[in-house]
Order: structure tokens, then sequence, then C-alpha cells
């Protein structure tokens, strides 16, 4: 989590993905080349079958955000220490429990997503 900003995603076809944790989006290359700039931890980069088990393509709007720690919308969607970048406004999925377990071995916050 940093103030480097995120890849954007290169197109905006059915290849996005949105990180399952922090809803970072990015395309499933850009996940397999750079990872998650806000969730190292789950080394997308060096396993990519990890991709598909931490990022959903099935998500609902996307909001850029430049400056997260100034913006009121980054505040509200929770996103407001992370990277600067492109972001999903929900996710329908929540993580596995491994993966949800890898969250607290780091000592990193991660909310399910709300019940649609």
């Amino acid at each position: 989590m940093g103030s480097a900003p995120a890849q954007i995603p290169t197109s905006f076809g059915h290849e996005l993905r949105a990180c399952l944790r922090c809803r970072l989006v990015k395309t499933y290359d850009q996940f397999r080349d750079a990872g998650c700039e806000n969730c190292p931890f789950f080394k997308m980069e060096e396993d990519h079958e990890r991709i598909v088990e931490v990022t959903t393509p099935n998500f609902n709007g996307i909001i850029s955000v430049m400056d997260p720690s100034r913006s009121w919308a980054a505040r509200w969607l929770r996103i407001g220490k992370f990277a600067p970048g492109c972001y999903t406004l929900a996710v329908s999925e929540p993580l596995t429990e491994e993966m949800q377990h890898v969250c607290q071995e780091e000592r990193v916050q991660y909310i399910p997503p709300k019940r649609m």
C-alpha cells in the first residue's frame, strides 16, 4: 500500500478483473505481470493460478482515483490508503477462506462484500 500509482487497465473489455481484497481493477495480463500493487502478499506474478483465486471478472462500476488520501469518494469506498488507480465500486464474491487466512497472517484488513 503506497503512493506509487497502480497500473491502469490497458483495455476495458471482458478481460478486466478486480482484486477481491482491495478492488483494484486491471487486466488478467497486468495482474500476471505485476501482481496487485495493494496486495503484494498474494504474489500473483509468481503464481498465475492465484490470479483466478483472488480476482474476479464480476464487479459493478469503476472509479479512477488519483489522490486517494484526499478523495472523499475513496474514503467512502474504503480505498483511501491504497495506491492511485482504477477500482471497482463493488465485488460480489468473497475471498476463499485460505486467502482470508493469508490476509490475517499478513495483518491486513479484509472486509467481505455485503450481500446484494
